[in-house]
């Protein structure tokens, strides 16, 4: 399966994944209210989906209104790649993306992430092992490993070979977009996904996006798909990249922050309303004492209006939607007047 046929569309236009934002009630909330080509969850340990750990686990939950949706995960080992791979498969995933580029210190000194950029040979291993992962899958062989608290879905899955991508960096603490795009297309995969800043660079200073360009000339003719990420501030912004460069297309983070329109059209009803929602969507699908991890994603709500900052920092201490409404039913006049594609931000 090619990673096209994921969405019928050019260019694709889809929301990237974000450690610790794209959880399964952000997603749904983004495929509501926006509805990208493209859902990446936010990447996961293979080796705690192999281990079972529930609370890794949960962030591969997703609904049927997320579809098209890519299950990303991240690891060091190309064995737990393998058994990953076949698992998320038969949790009826859309596609898989390894994740090469995540530059924070606890992943990258692990050998995982943009690490992998400086060990070339580790990351086809890996490649090569999710690929017969989902290979193994698509000819009806069993899971060559059941981990503890995996809930599979109670209809059939059909097994089929989903498509396989890489989401990485144009380098480590330099460029070396040629080298790294040449030998990740050795691999054959359906997509590669490079965020302009180098491991280095983190996410300060500006994406390069004529790196990225060349990486699209390097894959021509290839069969592999080059999108790209970085600085991307609305779909309006995404689809010039996508005129100047000569990309697939564009996943586009951090812009959607407070904003799962983006990928839309402004909301009806007003932004606030959405963040209640956002809430209470959460509140029903989180486990106890979990609510306080959402408190950052209302106080992305919280911008562009009169007692924006004071509502974000009350926000940050509810303990309940509840809560949450009693603190916005004062901002009911608040339209959706919010920078929707006007805001110029450095986004991911």
């Amino acid at each position: 399966m090619k990673f096209r046929e994921i969405r019928q569309t050019a260019p694709i236009i889809g929301l990237a994944p974000m450690d610790g934002v794209t959880d399964p009630c952000f997603r749904q909330m983004v495929a509501r209210y926006g509805k990208p080509d493209v859902i990446v969850t936010e990447f996961t340990s293979v080796e705690a989906i192999c281990r079972g750990v529930a609370g890794e686990l949960s962030g591969l939950a997703f609904d049927e209104i997320e579809r098209p949706i890519v299950a990303q995960v991240y690891g060091a080992e190309p064995p737990a790649f393998f058994h990953a791979a076949q698992i998320v498969c038969a949790l009826g995933f859309d596609g898989l993306d390894i994740n090469m580029g995540c530059p924070a210190k606890n992943v990258a000194s692990r050998g995982c992430g943009a690490a992998l950029i400086n060990d070339p040979l580790r990351a086809t291993a890996i490649l090569d092992a999710a690929r017969r992962g989902i290979l193994a899958w698509a000819s009806g062989a069993p899971l060559s490993l059941v981990p503890p608290n995996l809930q599979l879905p109670s209809h059939p899955v059909a097994r089929r070979t989903i498509p396989l991508s890489v989401k990485t960096r144009i380098g480590y603490d330099r460029v070396v977009i040629g080298d790294w795009v040449r030998h990740l297309l050795e691999a054959s995969p359906a997509a590669i996904t490079l965020h302009g800043r180098t491991l280095k660079q983190g996410y300060h200073g500006a994406a390069d996006w004529e790196a990225i360009a060349q990486a699209v000339e390097i894959a021509r003719g290839s069969g592999a798909l080059i999108l790209g990420n970085g600085d991307v501030s609305s779909v309006t912004v995404a689809r010039a990249r996508v005129a100047e460069t000569g990309v697939d297309g564009v996943l586009i983070g951090r812009a959607a922050l407070g904003r799962p329109w983006l990928f839309g059209k402004p909301p009806d009803p007003a932004p606030l309303a959405v963040a209640l929602e956002h809430a209470r969507r959460f509140e029903r699908m989180c486990r106890v004492g979990q609510f306080p991890s959402v408190r950052k994603h209302l106080a992305w709500y919280c911008r562009g209006f009169p007692g924006a900052s004071d509502l974000r920092a009350r926000l940050v201490r509810v303990r309940s939607a509840d809560e949450v409404e009693a603190l916005l039913a004062p901002y009911q006049t608040v339209g959706p007047s919010l920078l929707i594609e006007e805001e110029v931000c450095q986004m991911a």
